[in-house]
């Protein structure tokens, strides 16, 4: 089955999603700003419980395009405290000046005199609300019962914004994707809200929603991504055919540049898929969700880069694990074949290349891997096998003794640690806000390997350059295992000509409205 929107495309053409710029702060209606977004978004919507109500007549000078007015109360998300006379006042003025005035289901549809003011071609009719939970409730279901209650009221747009419950129930963030699959209708977007359910609002546009939201300024708590990423990351407004989806699941995959480097390779190759951020607070019923709605979506999860702290998690739901996984006891990727998911670690590759490429050759050498988690793991294991003498270091010590015996490697305490004596020396715990250890007692020779990638560089990763140490940070990491990554999941290598580096550190429509580094 294939996917898509026909709504805005010609024969032969490829659909195009409707883009909705939300104005959450008062400088995302400035005047330079809106007029970045002609051209670029076909409304903008005024989020008047978060900027006020600004003049309209000003919008319009800077904006052509369509305006939405929404004071969105508590209850709904917002954070409007305005009493019943207050709130109809405001509305009531709205509907004199905006193309779209947002009201809420069930108190705004009861007021009489604001149906009379709000026609119903410029009505839109929301609902943010939590799911009902338990064993046997059927969150699909649920969602269907409660659009029929908006749509008992005419309007030119319905909105179902569902709090997901806990994964480990009979419901999940994918009711509401499911719900627009098989709904058929172009006037219902509807989504998991929460930034568990930002894949949700992504993917909506691709089920048959009419239009997709992203804020003019950094993305939010209520997991609405910013209009830049959904252009930069997953080359919105265009709608191309869909027969699969891959993923990044973590605690909070959110700022991974893996999505935008894996959608960039999959459109550069013309593959009919599309790689989302998947936040779960547990992997395997998240896992069991992925596998249901891609059988009831017609788009299956096809595979799914895996963070810490699920590895070990991943190694156990797979069919084959391989060889590499099963000795580290983590697999950082999973992907189905042959009708089998399959599980493998990138973490060795990724390591061991980066260090080549600069030079270093593992064998004979001393090194030092600081966290025995899934990367640390397969990080020993593979300079190991090129034939370094490593040792392992942890905070932990049970957890470190542990992965020491089962890697077959000596181990030391974290708090007795010094780099002294050591070749190569490699950070790979996620903790990155200070240096795990002394970096100035470091030989002068030695070279620092870094897992995790930030910018500006870590602490770490800034001593050691400073010093005058070969400083290998993740980014270098990154770049090689997301390449390897693709390569398993697609079975297809990413095209030469991909410019990875430039878009790992290309500022996107979010920074240039909002004058901020994106947290991308």
């Amino acid at each position: 089955m294939e996917l898509t929107s026909g709504r805005d495309g010609q024969a032969g053409a490829v659909p195009r999603a409707r883009l909705v710029a939300v104005a959450t702060e008062p400088d995302d209606l400035g005047r330079a700003r809106l007029r970045d977004l002609d051209g670029i978004a076909e409304a903008v919507e005024v989020r008047a419980d978060l900027v006020g109500d600004p003049d309209p007549g000003r919008l319009r000078k800077h904006f052509p395009g369509t305006l939405t007015y929404c004071l969105r109360t508590r209850a709904h998300g917002g954070v409007c405290d305005a009493g019943p006379a207050e709130r109809l006042t405001r509305l009531l003025r709205a509907a004199d000046h905006y193309d779209l005035v947002d009201l809420e289901w069930p108190h705004d549809l009861a007021r009489p005199e604001l149906l009379a003011a709000v026609p119903a071609r410029r009505r839109r009719v929301s609902w943010h609300g939590t799911l009902p939970a338990g064993r046997g409730t059927d969150g699909h279901a649920a969602l269907r019962v409660r659009l029929a209650s908006l749509s008992s009221v005419p309007a030119a747009l319905y909105l179902l914004a569902a709090r997901p419950g806990p994964l480990d129930q009979e419901h999940d963030s994918t009711a509401a994707p499911l719900m627009l699959a098989g709904l058929g209708r172009d006037d219902v977007t509807a989504f998991a809200s929460g930034t568990a359910g930002t894949w949700t609002r992504i993917l909506a546009p691709w089920l048959g929603a009419p239009v997709v939201f992203g804020r003019i300024s950094v993305p939010g708590p209520d997991g609405m991504p910013s209009l830049g990423q959904l252009m930069t990351d997953y080359g919105l407004p265009e709608l191309p055919r869909l027969r699969g989806l891959y993923g990044i699941v973590g605690r909070d995959p959110g700022r991974s540049l893996s999505p935008r480097l894996h959608n960039a390779a999959l459109r550069a190759l013309g593959l009919p898929a599309l790689y989302l951020p998947f936040p779960a607070p547990a992997l395997a019923p998240f896992f069991r969700a992925a596998v249901r709605f891609g059988e009831e979506s017609g788009l299956p999860v096809r595979g799914l880069t895996v963070t810490a702290p699920y590895k070990e998690t991943a190694l156990d739901l797979a069919d084959v694990p391989s060889t590499t996984a099963l000795s580290c006891g983590a697999a950082n990727l999973i992907w189905r074949q042959d009708g089998l998911w399959r599980a493998d670690t990138t973490d060795t590759v990724g390591a061991l290349h980066a260090l080549t490429r600069n030079g270093i050759h593992p064998a004979g050498l001393r090194a030092a891997v600081v966290g025995c988690g899934g990367a640390g793991r397969a990080v020993a294991l593979a300079l190991r096998s090129a034939g370094a003498q490593v040792t392992l270091v942890n905070r932990g010590h049970a957890r470190g003794r542990d992965a020491a015996q089962r890697m077959r490697v000596p181990y030391l305490p974290l708090s007795g640690f010094s780099a002294t004596g050591y070749d190569v020396l490699v950070q790979a715990t996620p903790l990155v806000e200070r240096p795990p250890f002394p970096v100035v007692t470091a030989d002068p020779d030695a070279v620092v390997l870094e897992m995790a990638y930030r910018d500006p560089p870590t602490p770490l990763m800034a001593e050691a350059r400073v010093r005058g140490l070969l400083g290998i940070d993740g980014w270098e990491v990154l770049l090689i295992e997301v390449q390897e990554q693709f390569r398993l999941l697609t079975g297809h290598p990413m095209p030469p000509g991909l410019p990875l580096r430039s878009l790992c550190s290309r500022q996107d429509l979010t920074a240039n409205l909002s004058g901020r580094e994106s947290t991308s």
